[in-house]
């Protein structure tokens, strides 16, 4: 996901991407526990997304304070 998508959603959208890339982080890393994950890369990119959207979210934040 790119910076320039997360920049047009709104605060409640990023919050619902947010728990969604968590839940996906989740399920990835149980794969890797029972040895059945594919694309170890995928982890390191949703890590990063996760990482974008919550400085997204702090950025709104603090121009609605």
């Amino acid at each position: 996901m790119k910076m320039s998508e997360i920049r047009d959603l709104t605060l409640v959208e990023l919050s619902a991407k947010n728990r969604d890339l968590r839940q996906e982080l989740f399920n990835l890393r149980l794969q890797q526990a029972s040895s059945q994950l594919e694309k170890a890369a995928r982890l390191r990119t949703i890590r990063r997304d996760i990482a974008r959207v919550e400085t997204q979210m702090s950025v709104l934040r603090k121009k609605a304070a």
